[in-house]
């Protein structure tokens, strides 16, 4: 199918492209993943994805369009908008008092690409796209590192931003023959709101190119009849848990020693 805006997030395209969101979510849970591309599950949008999506449409989108199709980020009341999207307003507005910032924003908006990568099918939106870079806009509650595994990471590996940054350019090596430098616009929820803007250094993709070629052949068998394992305890598992044995306590102290 040939991918455009308006359908880039449908099930069809879920089905028959890989995307960073999807890939990231195979990784938590192979099974949860399965339920959202076949439809046998759905989730609400979380607080913090929503927020993004609102400095996203209003920087690099169309906000009032955004605005109209989510009408629980207003007071049913006053028909204001609540105190955490009041807040990415000041946010937006704080972004565009800074020049630099707002130039590395002034490019083609979400450019939809598609390519092949380790042998599948995949999809990117890029934000914005110049003709000598690639930028990525975040809204973030800080820059500070975070956990991963027990262990202490930027925020960008800790969120899988690294594998965005990896695919995005390599989509526009292929659509373009340009290997372009990917910058991160970055936008904090601290009280003034900050900005960054944060070069993507190739020499850290290098692992997630590994990374890649290892588990898209793997999550690529689950999407055409394999059995994805399930993760536990993510919200999926959860709620499609079912008993067929007590639990032993002895698996319970298995947590603690």
């Amino acid at each position: 199918m040939e991918l455009t805006r308006e359908n880039y997030y449908s099930p069809e395209a879920s089905q028959e492209y890989f995307s960073v969101s999807q890939f990231k979510h195979f990784m938590e849970c192979p099974a949860a993943a399965m339920a959202y591309i076949d439809g046998s599950f759905r989730d609400e949008p979380t607080q913090a994805l929503l927020e993004g999506s609102y400095v996203d449409a209003a920087l690099t989108g169309d906000l009032l369009e955004f605005v109209a199709g989510h009408p629980e980020i207003r007071n049913r009341r006053s028909g204001e908008l609540k105190a955490p999207f009041k807040k990415a307003s000041n946010a937006v507005e704080r972004a565009r008092r800074d020049p630099v910032f707002m130039n590395y924003l002034d490019g083609a908006k979400q450019i939809v690409l598609t390519g092949e990568l380790f042998g599948q099918k995949w999809k990117g939106m890029i934000d914005v796209l110049h003709d000598d870079m690639i930028v990525d806009l975040k809204y973030m509650r800080n820059i500070e590192p975070v956990y991963k595994d027990g262990q202490k990471v930027t925020f960008i590996q800790g969120y899988g931003y690294d594998i965005q940054a990896y695919v995005y350019k390599e989509l526009v090596k292929q659509n373009f023959d340009k290997n372009l430098p990917f910058y991160f616009a970055v936008i904090t929820k601290e009280e003034p709101a900050d900005i960054h803007l944060i070069a993507m250094d190739d020499r850290f993709l290098s692992p997630v190119k590994g990374l890649l070629e290892h588990y898209t052949p793997i999550f690529a068998a689950y999407k055409v009849g394999g059995n994805p394992p399930r993760c536990g305890h993510c919200k999926y598992c959860r709620e499609t848990h079912t008993i067929s044995n007590p639990m032993s306590y002895v698996e319970l102290m298995e947590g603690v020693l």
